[in-house]
């Protein structure tokens, strides 16, 4: 997404200035501070009902557009969005959203619900992008993020694993080049998309198939070739630089071009690895295991790549998950049981639209109870996602075992904002 200027708007009754960072804005109130009472976001009802009704024009403008993991979906026929105007009005939306649900109106029907989402924190976006993040919110200590990653590294690191995120990575970036083309063509991205089928056949003619009644599976090493071609994941990896020279000024509207950047990590450590599915299986399998090995070992905790290999791994994507509201975790009455809650806003009520929000909180609180119960955390963690929507009706389902709130933002009466205050 290309950089919004920073939006500077008078409201009465608020000043707000308003900063893009990682792909949100952020509109910030004035605070309201009362004598004897904590610093919290308090603004006077007469703000609340002036700027009602362009969260609601929002709302309205926006009802079939959804923004999954940073990018801007149309929830009728899933296509990809590229617009500014749509994009700010998203941002501009969303920030809006989160302090009606910091209102006292609001706050007094989430209480009977949950504890969380009362401080400003816990109603901040957060991008959950590394196994880092992931452990600083659940408390996981060194020792246990050594554990995490000694458990899972086996299993992500898998050649098919690695290959087969660099495939989704590069196919979803086909699919974005090949929309900008439509709209916005350049030379860099036309070259780009060249590259990008350039590294798609690298893998698809270095692929070994384990197909028993395949000739690859029964295959013996062949005899000696003179000068045989030689290919190294090296080969990748100096696409992969030249992908990115090629898109680098259109990198704020391809997603999956920072991905290329993250896995060149990944590439870097196994360039001197052969690539090559015309030897016998006992050879290749040689080679995928030193992919495995070599990425085993280098790839931290903190590695964006290896963070990219666990997201494939667990849900078959690639795009790291967006939250609107980040949420908090806490203790409900007991030591040993705690709860994990995560919030989505969602521009209309719609089945389609509400179902989008309830599986996106569900991969993200999925993966947080994943790293929870690899490190051996003690106690059972509960999950529990958040939904707002401007004027719809509260309503609760539970998905893969987990609850899943839909609360209304509304005006509500002044009484109640004035004895809360």
């Amino acid at each position: 997404m290309r950089t919004l200027k920073v939006v500077q708007k008078v409201l009465q009754g608020a000043n707000y200035c308003g900063t893009k960072h990682n792909g949100a804005l952020y509109l910030n109130p004035v605070l309201y501070h009362c004598a004897g009472e904590s610093r919290e976001e308090v603004l006077p009802y007469e703000w609340y009902e002036k700027s009602f009704p362009k969260l609601t024009r929002l709302a309205h403008f926006l009802k079939d557009v959804d923004l999954v993991d940073g990018r801007l979906v149309n929830v009728k026929d899933d296509s990809i969005i590229i617009d500014d105007r749509i994009e700010h009005k998203m941002h501009t939306f969303k920030s809006l959203a989160r302090i009606f649900i910091g209102s006292p109106s609001v706050q007094l029907v989430l209480k009977k619900h949950v504890s969380t989402f009362g401080k400003p924190s816990e109603r901040e976006p957060m991008i959950v992008n590394s196994l880092t993040k992931v452990s600083n919110i659940l408390n996981v200590t060194a020792q246990q993020r050594k554990l995490v990653r000694f458990k899972i590294c086996p299993q992500i690191t898998q050649h098919r694993i690695w290959t087969g995120a660099l495939e989704k990575i590069l196919n979803e970036l086909k699919s974005e080049i090949d929309l900008l083309n439509c709209q916005i063509p350049s030379k860099g991205t036309k070259m780009g998309g060249q590259i990008v089928s350039s590294c798609l056949n690298f893998l698809a003619e270095s692929a070994v198939s384990y197909d028993p009644d395949s000739a690859s599976w029964m295959r013996l090493s062949p005899a000696k070739v003179v000068d045989p071609p030689l290919h190294k994941w090296d080969d990748v990896l100096e696409m992969f630089t030249d992908l990115i020279n090629c898109v680098k000024s259109e990198e704020g509207w391809l997603y999956h071009a920072t991905k290329i950047d993250i896995m060149k990590e990944g590439l870097s450590q196994i360039k001197d690895v052969l690539v090559d599915n015309s030897i016998g299986y006992k050879d290749a399998r040689h080679q995928e295991n030193l992919v495995q090995k070599k990425l085993s070992k280098t790839l931290g905790h903190s590695s964006q790549c290896l963070f990219t290999l666990l997201l494939y791994y667990l849900y078959g994507q690639v795009r790291d998950i967006e939250v609107d509201l980040s949420g908090a975790i806490c203790g409900n009455g007991s030591e040993n049981r705690f709860t994990l809650c995560m919030g989505r806003i969602l521009t209309s009520n719609e089945e389609k639209m509400f179902w989008s929000g309830v599986k996106q909180l569900d991969r993200a609180l999925g993966l947080f109870k994943f790293v929870w119960e690899t490190a051996g955390m003690k106690g059972i963690l509960e999950l529990q996602g958040h939904l707002w929507c401007v004027g719809s009706e509260e309503r609760s389902v539970t998905y893969r075992g987990n609850a899943f709130f839909l609360h209304g933002i509304s005006l509500g009466p002044k009484i109640i904002l004035s004895k809360t205050l």
